[in-house]
């Protein structure tokens, strides 16, 4: 289920099961509000991404269920102000943001009380071994719980997609911790 170029939309509800690809994607949209949702794949069924978000401003997903085998959520480049609370996510690859390169940057990213359970990964933070035009700010993970989780945290500045990327290493990153 595809949301582009939408405004204003509340999903409620939602149940997806076994999809062969990506569940939900949100791409040039405003103002869309999940809740209540119930994401389901086998675990081992790559590119079963929960929700994909990209180009959006204004995203909340609260109380929702991801089991998948790939990213639970992956917030993309151009997106901002993004509201996560209260999801569970696991078994999957956690919740990923970033981009690729010179691509838009992710800002106001916040992640609440969030439970990850056989997850290989909790949250992620993913950029090129280049420099690019892309950044990560205003991210904020706060009351997560992980239990059985390969790798808990995952600031990776040298995301490669395809195994093809060049063995360039990115400029030196700044962490302001509150």
């Amino acid at each position: 289920m595809s949301f582009l170029w939408s405004s204003n939309v509340v999903v409620s509800g939602l149940k997806s099961l076994y999809s062969q690809l990506i569940h939900l994607t949100v791409s040039n949209s405003n103002n869309i509000v999940f809740e209540h949702l119930n994401v389901i794949a086998p675990s081992r069924s790559p590119n079963t991404d929960g929700i994909i978000i990209q180009s959006s401003t204004g995203v909340t997903i609260r109380n929702s269920l991801f089991r998948t085998g790939d990213d639970c959520i992956a917030v993309g480049p151009g997106s901002k102000n993004i509201w996560m609370e209260k999801i569970a996510c696991g078994p999957g690859h956690g919740i990923s943001l970033g981009n690729s390169l010179n691509e838009a940057g992710v800002q106001n990213v916040t992640v609440t009380n969030a439970i990850f359970s056989k997850t290989q990964n909790g949250v992620r933070i993913k950029s090129w071994a280049r420099d690019s035009k892309s950044y990560a700010k205003n991210v904020e993970f706060r009351n997560i719980v992980m239990r059985a989780v390969d790798n808990p945290i995952i600031i990776d500045q040298t995301y490669c997609p395809s195994n093809r990327c060049p063995r360039q290493v990115s400029r030196e990153p700044t962490f302001i911790m509150h």
